[in-house]
C-alpha cells in the first residue's frame, strides 16, 4: 500500500472529519485521480516531440501517456483536425498517491526562489490544477536526455464540494500553499 495512503487512512482522516464537522467518513473529501497534461504546440512543426514527452510523462508517473489531438483544423498555427498536440495521463489509485508523495517531498523543494504553490488554482468545485515550468524538476528525467524543456499541468480531482474543503485535504496530503 502506498505510504500516502496509509497516512491519508490513518491520520489525514480522523483529523480531517475532526476540524470540519463532517459525521461519517464517507462524506469527507478525498482524491479520486490525477490528471497530468502537456500542451505541445510545436509538435505540429516537430513531431518527435510527442514521443520524447511521452517517455518523460510515463517514467514520471510510471504509466503510459496518451497522445491529445487536435478537434479543429485553424490555419494560422499551421495545425490540422487529429494531428497530436499534447500528451496527458490519469492517475488513480496507488499511483496517484505515489505521485503526489514523490510531487511533494521531490519535485517541489526542487522549484528556484519557491514561496509555495498559489492559492488561486482552484475551479470552484473542489478541484485544483497546479502549473509546473519544467519536467527536469522529477529526478526520473535525465537532462541530457531531454530535447526540448516543457512545463505541465496537473490536476487534482476531489470529492470535495467546496474549495475550503479541497484546499484543506491538499494541504494534509503535504502541498505547501502560499500564505496570503
Amino acid at each position: 500500500m502506498a505510504t500516502l495512503k496509509k497516512k491519508y487512512i490513518e491520520e489525514i482522516l480522523p483529523r480531517f472529519l475532526k476540524e470540519s464537522g463532517f459525521k461519517n467518513p464517507m462524506e469527507a473529501p478525498k482524491l479520486s485521480k490525477v490528471t497530468i497534461n502537456m500542451g505541445l504546440g510545436e509538435a505540429v512543426q516537430d513531431p518527435k516531440l510527442i514521443a520524447q514527452c511521452q517517455e518523460d510523462v510515463a517514467a514520471i508517473t510510471g504509466q503510459k501517456a496518451v497522445a491529445t489531438r487536435a478537434k479543429k483544423s485553424i490555419a494560422n498555427f499551421k495545425l490540422r483536425q487529429g494531428l497530436p498536440i499534447g500528451v496527458r495521463v490519469t492517475l488513480r489509485r496507488d499511483r496517484m498517491y505515489d505521485f503526489v508523495e514523490r510531487l511533494v517531498s521531490i519535485a517541489i523543494p526542487r522549484i528556484k526562489d519557491f514561496r509555495g504553490i498559489s492559492p488561486r488554482g482552484f475551479d470552484g468545485h473542489g478541484n485544483y490544477t497546479l502549473g509546473l515550468k519544467d519536467q527536469m524538476l522529477f529526478p526520473e528525467i535525465e537532462y541530457d536526455q531531454v530535447y526540448k524543456p516543457k512545463g505541465m499541468n496537473i490536476t487534482f480531482v476531489t470529492t470535495a464540494k467546496t474549495d475550503l474543503h479541497a484546499r484543506m485535504l491538499l494541504e494534509q496530503l503535504g502541498l505547501p500553499f502560499r500564505k496570503g
